[in-house]
C-alpha cells in the first residue's frame, strides 16, 4: 500500500495550498485623498468635504469576501476617522472608524483601512465620524456584490444608480458644531440635496435660479436599480420618482419580499435598493424627489430636493407641481405601516448558496436584554447634552480597544445600565458588557418628539417589532420571529419602540449610536464590548501593524513625516499579499523537510 506520504501527494498538496491561497479572496485597493472643496448645492458658497476631489465621493464597488485596502491622505485641518456602517469587519473591529476603537487620523497624516467583506452583499455607504463632519460630505457608497456562483433573486438589471438623500445647511460644519456645543438647536435646514446637488427649479419662487441639480439619464424599457442613502443630519425624507414604481429589493445587506412601492421614507443613515423600470412614455422629464417628513410643509416648502429622471426619447422639461408625498403630519400609522411591511426574503440566498431564512432566528433563546430609552435634550453640569438611559456618552482619550490592548486601566466602565436610570442623568463612559455568542434583545424607546434611527456596527440585527406607546414585557407577543428583515440601521418613532436581535459572534468593541448627528455629537450613544472569554487568537485580528496610537499609549507613537510618510495602498496591499506568501514559504519548507 502506498504511504500517505507519497512524493506525488505531497507535491499535489503543495501546489493546492499554493493555489488556493493565491487564487482566493482578490485585494481591492483605492488611493483617497479627503480635503476641502468649494462648492454652492445651494447657492451660497461653502467649504464641503471632498474625497479625491469628488463630492459626494466615489464608489467603492466589491464582491463578497473581497480584501479592501483604502489608502487615506487626511488634508483636512482637524482629526479624520472614515467609519464603514453596515460593513460587519469580522474578527477586526480596529478598522470601524469610530473612536471607541481607533486613533484618531491627524491633519496631513495617512492610514490606510484593511478589511474584508466576508460574507456581505448590498449598499452601504461611508462617511466621517469626527466633529460632525458627515455635515459636510465626505461620503460616498459602498456595494457588495455576490459572487457569481450564488443567485440574485430578481433578473441582472440594465444599469446600477446610486443617490444621496440628505437635509443641507448652508453654514459649515464648523459653525454648526459650535452652535450645539452653545446649547442651540440647528433649526430647520436651508435645503435638501441629491448627489451634492440643489433642487431643480420646479417653483420660481422657492428655488432660486443658476442651482445646479442631478440629472439620471436613463433608457425607455429599461430596468434600473437604484441604490437610495439618506446620508443628512437629522431629518426623514420621503423619496419618490414621479409615475414610476419602486420595486424594493435590498437593504443594508438583506434581500427584501418584492413589493412595489409609490414612495418611502427613508430615516437617517438608511439605504435602500429599488427596481424601476422606465416603462412611461416619455411626454416630458420626470421629477425625482426627496420631501421632509414629520414636519408643517407650510413652513418646510424649500427644504425638498429634487433631480431629473430623464429618459433618452424625452420630448420635453419637466413642469408642474411635484407628486404629493404622504399627507399624514398628524397620523401616526402611515409610515409605521410602510415600515412594518418590509419584510426578509427568506427564500432568497444572501452570501452564501443557503436561504437567508436558514438562521432560525425566532428559536433562540435571548441571553441578554437591554431598554435603551432616550429623551429630548438634558443640562447635564451647565452642559446640553442627549443621553440612553440617561447617560451622555463621553468618548476617552484613550480609545476602548485600545486600552483593552495595552491593559491601559479606568478608561471605561462595563457598567451600562439594562434599563432607564431613576437618578439624574450623568456624562460618563458606560460601555455594555456583551456576552460572546449570546442572543442579546435591544429596545429602542423614543421618548423625544422626533424620529431617530439607530444604529449598530459591527452587525446585522433582526428588526422583530416596534409600535407606539412604552415597551412592556408583554409587548413581545407582538414579535415577527419569522421574516423580520436583518440591516443595520433602524428608525424609532417618537414616542414609540422599535426591538431587533442580535447574535453577538463577532468579537470587538462596537458603537451602538443615533444616525442624527446632532443628538449623536450631544452624547446619544455607547458601546458594545464583545470578548472571547478563551485565550485564542481566532476569534479576533490583531492590533493591526499600522495603528495609530494616542491618550494613555501616544508615547508609544512614532512620528509621520505629513503628506506621504506612510505607504500608498499599492504597498499596503502587498501587505495582505505577504501573508498568502509567508503560507507558500511555510508549504515548500515543509516539502523540503519531508524529502
Amino acid at each position: 500500500m502506498a504511504s500517505v506520504w507519497s512524493f506525488p501527494a505531497i507535491l499535489l498538496g503543495v501546489f493546492q495550498l499554493v493555489a488556493l491561497s493565491f487564487a482566493a479572496d482578490p485585494i481591492v485597493s483605492f488611493d483617497w485623498d479627503v480635503g476641502y472643496l468649494t462648492v454652492a448645492p445651494l447657492g451660497v458658497k461653502q467649504k464641503v468635504i471632498a474625497v479625491n476631489g469628488k463630492f459626494p465621493g466615489p464608489i467603492v464597488n466589491v464582491t463578497t469576501n473581497n480584501n479592501v485596502v483604502v489608502n487615506v491622505l487626511n488634508s483636512l485641518d482637524e482629526d479624520l476617522l472614515i467609519t464603514w456602517p453596515g460593513v460587519q469587519h469580522r474578527r477586526n473591529s480596529w478598522q470601524d472608524g469610530v473612536l471607541g476603537t481607533t486613533c484618531p487620523i491627524p491633519s496631513g497624516w495617512n492610514w490606510t483601512y484593511q478589511f474584508q467583506v466576508k460574507d456581505q452583499i448590498g449598499s452601504f455607504f461611508y462617511f466621517p465620524s469626527l466633529k460632525f463632519q458627515r455635515a459636510a460630505g465626505g461620503y460616498g457608497g459602498l456595494i457588495i456584490n455576490n459572487r457569481k456562483v450564488i443567485p440574485v433573486p430578481f433578473g441582472l438589471p440594465d444599469g446600477d444608480i446610486s443617490l444621496f438623500i440628505g437635509d443641507w445647511y448652508n453654514k459649515n460644519h464648523t459653525d454648526l458644531r459650535k452652535a450645539l456645543e452653545a446649547g442651540k438647536d440647528l433649526g430647520k435646514p436651508d435645503g435638501v440635496l441629491i448627489n451634492g446637488k440643489g433642487p431643480y427649479r420646479y417653483n420660481e419662487t422657492l428655488v432660486p435660479p443658476n442651482i445646479e441639480y442631478e440629472t439620471i439619464n436613463v433608457h425607455p424599457g429599461k430596468t434600473y436599480r437604484f441604490r437610495v442613502h439618506n446620508v443628512g443630519i437629522s431629518t426623514s425624507l420621503n423619496f419618490r420618482i414621479q409615475n414610476h414604481n419602486l420595486l424594493l429589493v435590498e437593504t443594508e445587506g438583506s434581500y427584501t419580499v418584492q413589493q412595489n412601492y409609490t414612495n418611502l421614507d427613508i430615516h437617517v443613515g438608511q439605504s435602500y435598493s429599488f427596481l424601476v423600470t422606465m416603462d412611461q412614455n416619455a411626454s416630458s422629464d420626470y421629477y425625482i424627489v426627496a420631501s421632509a417628513r414629520f414636519v408643517n410643509e407650510s413652513l418646510w416648502r424649500r427644504v425638498t430636493g429634487v433631480a431629473i429622471l430623464k429618459y433618452s426619447n424625452s420630448k420635453g422639461i419637466a413642469r408642474g407641481p411635484l407628486p404629493d408625498g404622504p399627507n399624514d403630519m398628524y397620523d401616526k400609522t402611515f409610515s409605521m405601516n410602510q415600515a412594518r411591511s418590509i419584510r426578509w426574503n427568506v427564500s432568497a440566498s444572501g452570501a452564501r448558496p443557503n436561504p437567508q431564512g436558514s438562521f432560525k432566528y425566532g428559536s433562540i433563546n435571548v441571553t441578554q436584554v437591554y431598554v435603551l430609552k432616550n429623551k429630548p435634550p438634558v443640562m447635564i453640569d451647565g452642559k446640553r447634552r442627549t443621553t440612553l438611559n440617561g447617560i451622555s456618552y463621553v468618548n476617552p482619550i484613550t480609545p476602548i480597544r485600545i486600552a483593552d490592548n495595552f491593559d491601559v486601566k479606568n478608561v471605561y466602565k462595563l457598567d451600562f445600565p439594562t434599563r432607564p436610570l431613576t437618578g439624574p442623568p450623568k456624562m460618563a463612559t458606560s460601555v455594555i458588557n456583551g456576552t460572546y455568542r449570546g442572543f442579546i434583545e435591544i429596545i429602542f424607546q423614543n421618548n423625544d418628539t422626533i424620529v431617530q434611527s439607530y444604529h449598530m456596527d459591527g452587525y446585522a440585527f433582526f428588526v422583530v417589532g416596534m409600535d407606539y406607546g412604552e415597551w412592556t414585557e408583554s409587548s413581545r407577543g407582538t414579535y415577527n420571529k419569522w421574516d423580520g428583515v436583518a440591516r443595520c440601521t433602524i428608525q424609532v418613532f417618537p414616542g414609540a419602540w422599535t426591538a431587533v436581535l442580535a447574535s453577538l459572534d463577532n468579537v470587538g468593541v462596537w458603537n451602538i449610536r443615533t444616525e442624527n448627528l446632532d443628538t449623536w455629537y450631544l452624547g446619544q450613544e455607547t458601546y458594545l464590548r464583545v470578548i472571547n472569554p478563551e485565550s485564542t487568537n481566532k476569534t479576533e485580528l490583531p492590533l493591526p501593524e499600522n495603528a495609530i496610537l494616542c491618550g494613555a499609549v501616544g508615547y508609544m507613537q512614532k512620528a509621520q513625516t505629513p503628506h506621504g510618510h506612510v505607504a500608498k495602498s499599492s504597498a499596503s496591499a502587498s501587505m495582505v499579499m505577504a501573508g498568502k506568501v509567508k503560507l507558500l514559504v511555510s508549504a515548500l519548507l515543509l516539502f523540503a523537510a519531508v524529502f
